[in-house]
């Protein structure tokens, strides 16, 4: 029955692909596990169309996406929600709940850089799917706010260049990439008695964010079953001309990541850690691949470029501004002459370099 029911949304409506909810309570130990019969089945009825099977685990078990001569289970990725939780900590958000464990370091966007926490470098990075938001982790929140409601304009535009420059397969969620104003809450329609239920499960599941435990809080929370909860959660689509420069910001980063090699070709960048807020990734091959991308998400942060080899230009060459956060075109301030000639990470923002041969 459960291999039917994949089987027929590829099939019968002819979905690219599906996530898998909450694998790490999925439990079976037949000679081949449900979840690698769900992925044999997605492909066998995708008939040499492209069709992908993702995880969501919170455990972060990277043997799902491993192939099985390496004993995983044969999907093509699980989500990483390490990156997710390391970058809104490291937007301002609270330290509560699940995100308690986090530290939103430099050094932890580094390290998410390379796969999970508890497995780096495990798998390839585009086996990993990368997020700033998605449905649960806006609706788990009392407001059902959007990341860029939660941070300044700066930190945000950073953060979506992070997301979308590092290695990963990014996801997007709707309305982030014109930074819907609408919020997005926790919404299901059921009967009166189950509905009750739902309701109450809801605010005591948000009680693990100590701020959300506050009973004024409590009072405030939306009722999952209210058709204005649902109503409040949909999209206006005239946002997309409204709001031109996020709109910009996100075309640009996909662009860059589609037809620069440096960045299309998803492998783990070097990296480290400045400060506790800025933070360097370099990703080069060779010299026609060689790209620098400066992330500094507190204040303006001096550096000495030939203090650390990360950041030395390759031999008869100088690094010369590609892109930056900071573009007039985004919002954003403009890029200061210092930042330019790497005297400094301009603060809340994210540049890109690349060599220019000296003559």
């Amino acid at each position: 029955m459960i291999l039917a029911n994949a089987g027929y949304w590829i099939e019968e409506f002819h979905v690219d692909g599906l996530r898998l909810d909450a694998t790490h309570t999925i439990y079976d130990d037949s000679p081949r596990h449900i979840l690698s019969e769900i992925g044999r089945t997605v492909r066998e009825r995708g008939a040499g169309r492209g069709t992908l099977v993702f995880a969501e685990d919170d455990l972060r078990r990277v043997a799902l996406a491993l192939p099985f001569e390496r004993g995983g289970l044969g999907l093509d990725g699980i989500w990483n929600d390490d990156l997710h939780h390391a970058a809104i900590v490291a937007a301002g958000g609270k330290r509560e709940g699940y995100y308690r464990a986090f530290e939103g370091s430099a050094t932890e966007l580094v390290a998410v850089t390379r796969g999970t926490l508890r497995d780096p470098g495990a798998i390839d990075p585009p086996h990993l799917v990368t997020f700033l938001q998605n449905h649960d982790q806006i609706a788990h929140s009392a407001r059902g706010l959007r990341l860029h409601a939660l941070t300044s304009p700066g930190r945000w535009r950073a953060l979506t260049a992070y997301l979308l420059l590092t290695p990963g397969t990014p996801l997007l969620f709707m309305g982030q990439e014109f930074a819907a104003s609408s919020r997005f809450l926790f919404f299901a329609d059921h009967e009166p008695k189950l509905a009750a239920l739902v309701r109450r499960g809801r605010a005591e599941y948000l009680a693990q964010f100590e701020s959300i435990a506050d009973p004024a809080m409590q009072a405030l929370l939306d009722d999952p079953g209210s058709p204005d909860t649902f109503a409040r959660s949909r999209l206006d689509p005239s946002e997309v001309t409204q709001h031109p420069e996020a709109v910009a910001l996100h075309r640009d980063l996909l662009m860059l990541r589609r037809l620069d090699a440096a960045f299309s070709r998803q492998k783990t960048p070097r990296g480290r850690a400045f400060s506790q807020s800025a933070l360097a990734l370099r990703f080069a091959a060779d010299d026609d691949l060689d790209r620098l991308l400066l992330l500094n998400l507190g204040h303006d942060l001096p550096i000495a470029e030939d203090a650390d080899p990360l950041l030395a230009a390759p031999p008869d060459a100088a690094w010369t501004l590609i892109w930056s956060s900071e573009d007039p075109r985004y919002g954003g301030g403009g890029t200061s002459a210092a930042a330019r000639q790497r005297r400094l990470i301009p603060a809340e923002s994210a540049i890109v370099l690349a060599p220019e041969r000296r003559p």
